[in-house]
């Protein structure tokens, strides 16, 4: 298990390897397809984004309600792919990481060797678990989209597994040819 504080920076993301088991702590931002759109559109326009990308995570994520006594409700992963359109221009702009569950397409796998960047899973189904790493939670940009409004989290030892590197190593690739190789008997 590798500890990583953020920010995420090209050194440590070169240390990742696709399978590696990481708990993550700092700020991470949190947006969903339609937050990613905003931003990608307002970057067409020449505008900035609404945070330092430089070096930063963001996790595909859209939290259910805050209930009294708690930070955030449940913030369970997003399926990545569909931020697929919008994650390589992001990579670009500086955004280092990435949270989610699911595949990614070949460009977005592209862009994350040019841009040395990683992707992260965190399991589906465990948004409850997840939330209790979630020590703070602010509104930075685009409130009116609700749930997939741009939010600021500081987590602490959120258990996430590398599932593809900077080199392009894909755990999902990797772990159906090593259970086909295993398993060819069947």
């Amino acid at each position: 298990m590798k500890k990583i504080n953020l920010p995420l920076t090209e050194e440590t993301a070169l240390s990742l390897k696709a399978g590696d088991s990481v708990l993550l702590s700092g700020y991470i931002y949190t947006s969903r397809d339609a937050g990613h759109k905003r931003m990608c559109e307002a970057l067409a326009r020449g505008e900035k984004l609404p945070f330092d990308a430089k070096d930063s995570v963001i996790y595909y994520v859209g939290p259910t309600p805050q209930r009294d006594g708690h930070i955030i409700g449940s913030a369970g992963p997003t399926t990545s792919g569909r931020m697929d359109a919008y994650a390589p221009t992001l990579m670009q702009k500086g955004v280092r990481g990435m949270i989610g569950k699911g595949e990614r397409n070949a460009e977005v796998i592209e862009a994350i060797k040019e841009y040395k960047c990683v992707y992260f899973g965190a399991i589906g189904g465990a948004g409850a678990l997840l939330s209790k790493c979630v020590k703070s939670n602010e509104a930075v940009a685009y409130e009116d989209l609700g749930a997939e409004a741009l939010r600021k989290l500081y987590v602490e030892d959120m258990p996430l597994t590398v599932i593809v590197d900077c080199f392009g190593n894909n755990l999902y690739r990797i772990g159906r040819e090593n259970y086909l190789k295993n398993n060819s008997g069947f």
